[in-house]
């Protein structure tokens, strides 16, 4: 089994579930990520592997292309990883010459309106800063819809099995380091790079959180996540 996820956790946790002749290879761009991957496995005495891979250079990783894996699994990373739009196909294409015949790619990530309400508050404030097709470009996010899913797939060579696109609404509490500015000033961080360091990129945030303010904080508190997931399981041809 081959995994993409953001973070080691999940892909430890289910290599307790394996049997003795089970084995997990978990890949990520980030060494810390896969450092501190590999240590808690070899505390843990997990069956799992890891290694540095740039997803949307998989096709190089020539060890990686034998067809000998049965699963690849991805939890909330495609979005991400699918960013160029030039690399988006070498993505299917690589998992495809990673598994077997027959071999499953299971993944989950965000799907088309993922998030809408934060995105747009943050183009707007942004694009009025940089301009509205710089702060395109450095969007970070993918969330594609179902037909094109189905479509990347066949044409890299997987039959779809199962699909669904979910609108999940997610309550994000308020506190001291969380809620929508923790969430924004997290995931949202290459946005406000591009404005810069300074006054003007707190007044940046301070506007996107006016905005939100508005749009998504529910009135018994906390705030509403505009949530829609992408989950998928499809089979090697």
């Amino acid at each position: 089994m081959i995994l993409t996820t953001p973070d080691g956790i999940l892909t430890n946790q289910l290599a307790h579930s394996l049997g003795p002749t089970g084995s997990i290879h978990g890949i990520d761009a980030s060494p810390a990520m896969i450092a501190a991957s590999k240590r808690d496995a070899a505390t843990a005495k997990l069956n799992a592997t890891y290694e540095v891979v740039d997803c949307t250079l998989l096709p190089a990783f020539a060890a990686l292309q034998q067809g000998s894996y049965d699963k690849v699994f991805s939890n909330a990373a495609l979005h991400w990883i699918l960013r160029a739009p030039e690399t988006r196909e070498d993505v299917f294409s690589g998992a495809a010459a990673a598994l077997a015949p027959g071999g499953s790619l299971v993944f989950e990530m965000g799907g088309q309106g993922n998030v809408a309400e934060l995105r747009a508050a943050l183009l707007s404030a942004v694009g009025r800063r940089i301009g509205v097709g710089e702060a395109r470009r450095v969007d970070p996010w993918f969330f594609p819809d179902e037909e094109w899913i189905r479509h990347v797939l066949a044409k890299t060579g997987f039959e779809v099995q199962q699909l669904e696109l979910e609108y999940r609404p997610t309550r994000c509490e308020e506190g001291a380091g969380g809620g929508v500015e923790g969430w924004m000033r997290l995931m949202g961080k290459v946005f406000f790079d591009a404005v810069g360091d300074g006054e003007e990129r707190e007044r940046c945030l301070e506007e996107v959180l006016e905005t939100l303010e508005t749009v998504v904080h529910a009135p018994s508190g906390g705030y509403l996540m505009g949530y829609v997931r992408l989950r998928v399981k499809a089979r090697k041809i």
